[in-house]
């Protein structure tokens, strides 16, 4: 049986995979938000607005071995930049390719009219690469 992912879930996400997974089911169940009024949505936190950087943070965020979470939270957002641009998003140092696959990410996000279906459609499309990868 697959494991299923919830904003209530007490399932520990650990992997890229999982954390992109956690991250569609919360976009869904609190919607996705742009512009002005970015932190004020339902599903925001007192930092982290619900859009698609934001819910990759907070499914990262409700588990407990965080080493390995955050290394698989960078490795989730390299897969969502390299998903959206069709190919590998890289840069010489650590620092630089993550502010590189933040960028892809948020510009992908800023486009207007994007929906929370669209941003947990991106999140298993690249649920899947990573599977496919690893």
């Amino acid at each position: 049986m697959q494991t299923r992912h919830t904003p209530e879930s007490l399932v520990i996400a650990d992997t890229p995979a999982a954390i992109l997974e956690w991250a569609a089911r919360h976009i869904e169940h609190v919607g996705i938000h742009q512009g002005p009024r970015l932190f004020a949505g339902p599903g925001r936190t007192a930092t982290l607005p619900c859009w698609p950087r934001g819910a990759l943070e907070v499914a990262a965020g409700r588990t407990y071995g965080w080493d390995r979470i955050h290394r698989a939270r960078d490795q989730a957002f390299g897969i969502l930049a390299e998903t959206l641009t069709g190919h590998p998003v890289d840069a010489d140092e650590q620092a630089a390719a993550k502010a590189l696959h933040r960028e892809v990410i948020d510009r992908w996000s800023a486009e207007p009219g994007r929906t929370a279906a669209d941003a947990a459609h991106l999140f298993r499309t690249a649920a899947r690469a990573e599977h496919a990868l690893f």
